[in-house]
């Protein structure tokens, strides 16, 4: 049997929370996200197109909270700068420098959410990267 040659509607990865009405709060307030689809104890946000994240009540869900949140979720800006200023302002927890990575062509920085998922928001440096 041959793989389906369709195009995908769309991208969702999914992070389990013990307090899903703070994480609520944390996307859609800090970083701006709009909700896209509601699922009662699943909430979906999209980042941008075709590229969604969903914040899933951990008791509801296939997978359980845990401490170790060996993910990262990244998101690509065009502008590093801006939105580094905006995460000192709002003092985002576990905020790091801002830093570039010459080697992969990017400026970054790295905070974590309410419950310890690790976000980085990053530019290019050079086309392509």
């Amino acid at each position: 049997m041959n793989r389906p040659e369709t195009a995908n509607d769309l991208a969702i990865t999914f992070f389990y929370y013990r307090d899903l009405p703070a994480a609520m709060r944390f996307y859609e307030d800090i970083l701006g996200l709009p909700l896209a689809i509601d699922q009662g104890w699943c909430k979906i946000y999209r980042i941008c197109p075709g590229a969604h994240v969903g914040l899933v009540d951990e008791a509801r869900g296939m997978n359980k909270w845990t401490a170790d949140k060996p993910v990262q979720l990244c998101i690509r800006v065009p502008s590093v700068d801006a939105w580094y200023a905006y995460a000192q302002a709002e003092k985002l927890d576990n905020l790091s420098e801002l830093f570039v990575n010459d080697e992969i062509g990017i400026r970054a920085f790295v905070f974590n959410d309410p419950e310890g998922y690790q976000i980085e928001i990053q530019s290019a440096t050079r086309p392509g990267a």
